[in-house]
C-alpha cells in the first residue's frame, strides 16, 4: 500500500489502517466521496466565497450524484445568514429516506476548528455496510494573493447517520 498518498492526521499511519479494516470497494467509494466532496468545496469557496452544506451519493450502479437542499432561514435577527445546522439536519434526513438508492453517501459542510482559529471543509462519508470515514481540510483567505490556501487533510472521528435504526 506504499503508493497510497495523504498525510494520517495523528502521526501514526491512521490512514493505512483504516483502508485495511474495510473492503477494498468500500474504501474506494469512501475515497471517491472524500475526494469529490472536496474538490466540489473548493470549486464553490474559488466561486462564491463560501459553501453551503451539500451531499454526494455513490449509486448502486457507481453514479457519483450531488444532494443538494434549499437553504435552511437562519430565522429573524440572524442577519440573512442560512442554518448551516438545520441544512445538514436535511439532508441526513433525506440521505436516509433514500438509502435504497444507494450503496455509500457523505455530507460536506463548512466548519470552524476553534483550537486551530480555522476554517475547514468537512466530509463525513458513511457506507451501507457500516464503514465510516470523515476527514477535514483546514482553509484560509490568502488576501495578498487573493487565493484560498489549504492545509493537511486530516482524519476526523464520525458517528453513522445515515444506516442506522
Amino acid at each position: 500500500m506504499t503508493h497510497h498518498k495523504g498525510p494520517a492526521a495523528d502521526g501514526h499511519s491512521g490512514q493505512e489502517s483504516w483502508r485495511d479494516s474495510v473492503p477494498e470497494a468500500t474504501a474506494t467509494d469512501l475515497e471517491n466521496l472524500l475526494g469529490t466532496g472536496v474538490s466540489a468545496a473548493q470549486e464553490q469557496l474559488q466561486r462564491a466565497g463560501g459553501f453551503l452544506p451539500f451531499a454526494l451519493t455513490v449509486q448502486n450502479d457507481g453514479e457519483v450524484r450531488l444532494v443538494a437542499v434549499s437553504p435552511a432561514d437562519g430565522g429573524e435577527g440572524s442577519d440573512g445568514e442560512f442554518d448551516a445546522d438545520a441544512m445538514i439536519h436535511d439532508l441526513q434526513a433525506l440521505l436516509r429516506q433514500n438509502r435504497g438508492d444507494f450503496r455509500a453517501a457523505a455530507v460536506v459542510c463548512d466548519i470552524l476548528l476553534v483550537e486551530e482559529d480555522s476554517d475547514a471543509i468537512h466530509v463525513a462519508a458513511e457506507h451501507q455496510d457500516g464503514s465510516l470515514f470523515a476527514a477535514v481540510l483546514p482553509y484560509s483567505a490568502n488576501a495578498t494573493t487573493q487565493s484560498w490556501e489549504y492545509g493537511e487533510l486530516g482524519a476526523d472521528a464520525s458517528e453513522p447517520v445515515i444506516w442506522v435504526d
